[in-house]
Formats: C-alpha cells, sequence, structure tokens
C-alpha cells in the first residue's frame, strides 16, 4: 500500500512472527530465505522506483549483512539509496523476518558489475557489455557490445560496428558491464 509521498506506507498485523534462521542453515537454502525477503520490501523497490539487480545475504564475522544492489531508469544516485535503506530497514523489521543483527546496505551495481545471476543478465538486455568466451568464436575470445538477447543457451550482441555477434552461454566465462564514457 501506498502512503503519501509515494512511499510504501506499513500496516501493524498482529500475529505470529515467521522465524528467520541465519541463510543457509537448518535445513534452509539461503535463496528461499532471500525469496521471502525480496517478497517483502518489493512494494518498497516499487514504491521508489528501482528494481532489485541482486539481493545478498551472508555472514561476516559475529554479524549478519544484507546487501541490496538497486537500479532505476537513469540510474540510481546516493539519496535513492538512502531513502530506500531507510525504509526498507522499518520494513524488515517490522516484518519479524530477520530477529539477528544485521547490517543493512543499500548500493548501485556499480559501473563495471559482472553478471552472473539470470536477474543481472536481464538487468543488462540493452546495455553495453563485454563478455569473455572459452572457446573461440570467429576467431575471437572477447566480445564487446549492446546486449541485445540472453537466453538459458544464447547470448546475442550487436557489436560498436552494428555487427551482431552471438555464441553459446555455456561458453561465457565472465561477462561484465562496459560503461560507456
Amino acid at each position: 500500500m501506498l502512503g503519501e509521498g509515494g512511499c510504501a506506507k506499513l500496516l501493524k498485523k498482529w500475529a505470529l512472527p515467521t522465524f528467520f534462521l541465519p541463510l543457509g542453515v537448518a535445513g534452509v537454502e539461503a535463496p528461499e530465505r532471500l525469496a521471502q525477503i525480496e517478497a517483502v520490501v518489493s512494494p518498497v523497490l516499487q514504491a521508489h522506483g528501482l528494481f532489485l539487480v541482486d539481493l545478498q545475504g551472508r555472514r561476516e564475522g559475529r554479524r549478519w549483512v544484507l546487501r541490496f544492489f538497486v537500479d532505476k531508469t537513469g540510474g540510481v544516485g546516493i539519496a535513492d539509496c538512502q531513502r530506500f535503506s531507510h525504509e526498507v530497514g522499518d520494513v524488515l523489521d517490522a516484518s519479524a523476518l530477520i530477529p539477528e543483527s544485521y547490517d543493512l546496505e543499500v548500493s548501485s551495481p556499480g559501473l563495471t558489475r559482472e553478471l552472473k545471476t539470470e536477474r543481472e543478465w536481464r538487468w543488462a538486455r540493452g546495455k553495453k557489455v563485454r563478455c569473455w568466451v572459452s572457446e573461440p568464436v570467429n576467431g575471437r575470445t572477447e566480445f564487446t557490445g549492446r546486449l541485445t538477447e540472453v537466453t538459458e543457451s544464447v547470448v546475442r550482441l550487436e557489436g560498436p560496428d552494428g555487427a551482431p555477434a552471438e555464441f553459446s552461454r555455456r561458453s561465457v566465462t565472465k561477462a561484465r558491464l562496459d560503461p560507456e564514457l
């Protein structure tokens, strides 16, 4: 539910809390925990015009760290991250998903973000990327261009000269954004 100023409004409901066990322990997989967290914060993302590029939760020393990497059309700034951090922290605390102490970090994906997950590949569609492949394609192992399509099996780029490049997704050893400066 959206409140004044387009911010997500927190509705308090009294019920038994959903207990959050540390990520990836006690027979519960970390991806399931992260999916629960993502579902709870989704309205906040939408209210701020943001989309989630990546979500990481891991133990660092004695504390848990929950990292959100967010973006929006035209790019995300420090103020966007700050507003999202304050509001999402309140929503997570009220949800009782994470009873342990944790540090919340929110940032942009970065100019040269490495593409690892399916979500990151989808997010990068239309952006300029650099890919390295394990086996040469037309004598090349490095490709740069605008990502036009990505499926489970194929990556397609439009090169700087407009020429298309296509290679197997399995052959990609590394891929990252290639910023246009």
